[in-house]
């Protein structure tokens, strides 16, 4: 078994054991760790066959020299994230609600996606019915978020996530999905719940 823990690792207590997984990908960007670099935790005595193959190094899962300077940066990126984790949770989650607070007093009708609990304290999905996430943010400048929908040429589907969450189309073509973190203030959510309550009405 494989989880994808790319999103998880740093904001949430994460162990293998306790998820009962054989192999965990972790993605160093997304606990400040520098790009480029990332992780495979591989249970022992689980074999996998390498991707790629010609020289022993990484146990001869993946050859080549090793990123020695950004191996070091995940693992200093993970300490920091682990002596943070409890403080940083708190504190994220807490603009996280404010966030929702704020965006659910300017939106009529908006609809939040992502539960508040039992979810990453830095995210928050919400979709406003009837509008197309992507028209919502071209309409505001300062604000980088994403969308829950795909654009290909010019035609926006709905997420199939969501669709397969259940999510309604109209509801899914709506979708914003809104990422703090450690640098995020009060402030910088009360600007952004701001912007995204005009172009979203």
């Amino acid at each position: 078994m494989h989880a994808d823990g790319a999103q998880a690792v740093g904001k949430i207590p994460v162990a293998v054991d306790d998820l009962g997984v054989d192999l965990l990908s972790i993605a160093g960007h997304k606990l400040y760790a520098p790009k480029g670099v990332g992780a495979l935790y591989i249970r022992r005595g689980v074999r996998i066959a390498p991707v790629v193959v010609g020289a022993g190094q990484e146990h001869g899962i993946r050859p080549g020299t090793e990123n020695v300077a950004g191996i070091v940066g995940l693992g200093a990126a993970a300490e920091l994230a682990a002596r943070l984790l409890t403080a940083e949770h708190a504190r994220q989650t807490a603009l996280r609600e404010r966030l929702w607070a704020s965006l659910a007093a300017a939106v009529p009708g908006l609809v939040r996606i992502s539960p508040a609990s039992d979810s990453l304290p830095n995210t928050l999905m919400v979709a406003v019915p009837n509008r197309l996430g992507a028209d919502i943010l071209d309409a505001i400048d300062g604000v980088a978020a994403s969308t829950g929908s795909a654009c290909h040429s010019g035609v926006h589907s709905p997420s199939a996530t969501l669709i397969a969450m259940g999510v309604p189309a109209d509801i899914a073509l709506g979708a914003l999905r809104l990422s703090l973190g450690r640098s995020t203030t009060a402030d910088d959510v009360d600007i952004a719940a701001a912007a995204l309550g005009r172009a979203a009405t």
